[in-house]
């Protein structure tokens, strides 16, 4: 669970991307930012989400909206994953898992008693200014975008 609350300024970050770049959340001042962790490319419940944001994407973009989604793969496997279901947006590699720590949302979890550490499925907007404008727990992917739209429609 994360330790960051409505308000706070969003953590920076500077991380590798796909096609090759890097994504700086500190040159998105100005806009919206619709940030979400994601456990692992190309599975089931990352499918749905990613799938539903690119759906979205246009309005989010209407909106001065930016969606990004961070998880732990490597940028090679975001390249595969955008293209596989057409992702118009960035997807940032967090291999090392420091700015999901810095976020709250790398997690010890449990799987048929097994436990792990992972990324917690978690949305984040961030305002114009850089502040938390509102964070999604426990995430339901079915849905989620349309819900986070919403949020920004209603100016965070």
């Amino acid at each position: 669970m994360t330790n960051l609350k409505i308000g706070d300024n969003a953590p920076d970050f500077n991380l590798p991307s796909d096609s090759g770049k890097s994504i700086h959340l500190a040159s998105l001042k100005g806009k919206f930012v619709v940030l979400y962790f994601y456990p692992k490319d190309d599975t089931p419940g990352c499918t749905i989400e990613a799938k539903e944001f690119r759906d979205l994407s246009d309005e989010f973009e209407t909106n001065n909206t930016v969606i990004i989604g961070i998880s732990k793969d490597s940028a090679k496997s975001h390249d595969k994953f955008k293209a596989k279901y057409c992702l118009p947006f960035k997807l940032a590699s967090d291999e090392d898992t420091a700015i999901c720590q810095k976020y709250g949302v790398w997690v010890e979890k449990s799987m048929y008693g097994k436990k792990y550490l992972g990324i917690d499925r978690v949305t984040f907007l961030i305002n114009p200014n850089g502040k938390i404008a509102h964070i999604w727990e426990k995430v339901s992917v079915n849905g989620h975008a349309s819900e986070v739209l919403a949020k920004v429609k209603g100016n965070g």
